[in-house]
């Protein structure tokens, strides 16, 4: 007999009071840098679950913020090593940055539990490397 074909998929998905904690964390890593930062964090699904708008941080980087972290989803890597994966590609790179939502600078991390992919965080309004810094400590938040 024939088998039937799978017709769902199980995904797993970040719990929103997961997202909570790491936007905070990113937030109040900020802080302590002495830069305001909008936090975002996507499911596996790239689907906004948490954000978070120090005061002061820059409008537009709300945006960026929700991009880097789908972008992590998306490519299950961080935005920074898609930015070094597509630099000496010209056609490549040219090609990937016009796609709506897809940022290839620092800031954007993918979030994995015991290997899986859960969902993405991305920090932006400060320089890369204070993004960085941000989102990784919103995934120390998680204890990851």
């Amino acid at each position: 007999m024939e088998r039937a074909m799978e017709l769902t998929v199980r995904r797993d998905c970040i719990a929103h009071e997961a997202a909570c904690a790491a936007v905070l964390a990113a937030v109040r890593e900020g802080a302590a840098l002495g830069v305001a930062v909008n936090a975002a964090v996507v499911d596996s699904g790239g689907t906004l679950v948490a954000f978070l708008r120090a005061s002061g941080a820059f409008l537009h980087s709300a945006a960026i913020a929700q991009d880097k972290a789908f972008t992590a989803v998306g490519f299950r890597m961080s935005t920074a090593d898609l930015g070094r994966l597509i630099a000496g590609n010209p056609d490549l790179r040219d090609g990937l940055i016009r796609r709506d939502r897809l940022t290839a600078f620092p800031g954007g991390l993918p979030i994995l539990a015991d290997g899986r992919l859960i969902g993405g965080i991305g920090v932006s309004g400060a320089s890369e490397e204070q993004d960085c810094r941000c989102a990784r400590a919103g995934l120390a938040a998680l204890g990851l």
